[in-house]
């Protein structure tokens, strides 16, 4: 069973291998990009869109990582707050009863 598995997952990377390769050849044209104040260097298209597709994933994690960061700090705020909370709690089941 292992064995199909890695075949599939062979499979499907020689797939996207070659739709790589097809995606590289159809937009090979080269164009230069004009970044108002600079103008980069001409390249494939392809280059260009594996550039900003790739840059556009690193933006997306840092900004996931940063919302992660955030979240695992208000984790931590409230169990510690959960944490003195049972503390308090676990003080006040000792002290007598009222009359």
């Amino acid at each position: 069973m292992r064995w199909l598995k890695r075949l599939a997952v062979m499979l499907v990377l020689l797939l996207v291998l070659a739709l790589g390769l097809l995606f590289s050849l159809q937009n090979a044209a080269t164009i230069q990009v004009d970044l108002l104040l600079y103008q980069t260097t001409a390249r494939p298209l392809a280059v260009w869109l594996l550039l900003a597709f790739v840059l556009g994933g690193v933006i997306g994690m840092v900004v996931g990582s940063v919302a992660l960061v955030r979240v695992q700090a208000g984790r931590l705020r409230l169990r510690r707050q959960l944490d003195s909370c049972e503390k308090e709690l676990a003080q006040l089941k000792t002290l007598p009863a009222r009359s």
